[in-house]
């Protein structure tokens, strides 16, 4: 019990967090939805990522691992489809410049919108509780 209400609170952080810097997450309610958010995104990781990665083991095998990123993806899709209030769309990076590197605008579709977005929630999700170990 305690560490499902440690994880709804650090994926609820982390969602707040995403929305906060990918222009292509948007979650409308306030607190209520990201909470709600959180809680549907640990249940999704507790019960279903096992089972995925389960009937994913021949790809996994064949890829050597890499699916398995894939099934952060399609929880990402499943979220979306259960919370009313998140949604992950198309977005354009706009593009950046520093010390004579150039990145130029990159236009991202939707599957590689939620590739980031499940990149980025397990980075920031890594790092808090990295830093709660301490």
């Amino acid at each position: 019990m305690k560490s499902i209400l440690r994880n709804t609170l650090i994926n609820a952080l982390t969602l707040f967090l995403i929305a906060q810097v990918i222009s292509g997450v948007n979650v409308n309610g306030g607190f209520t939805t990201y909470l709600f958010g959180g809680f549907a995104l640990s249940l999704l990781f507790l019960f279903l990522k096992p089972i995925l990665n389960i009937i994913a083991i021949p790809l996994n095998i064949i890829t050597l691992g890499m699916f398995s990123v894939l099934t952060n993806v399609i929880i990402f899709y499943l979220l979306t489809l259960f919370v009313q209030g998140i949604t992950i769309t198309e977005f354009t990076y706009p593009g950046a410049s520093y010390a004579g590197f150039i990145v130029p605008k990159v236009f991202i579709n939707g599957f590689f919108a939620f590739l980031i977005v499940s990149f980025f929630q397990s980075l920031i999700f890594s790092f808090i509780s990295w830093v709660m170990r301490k």
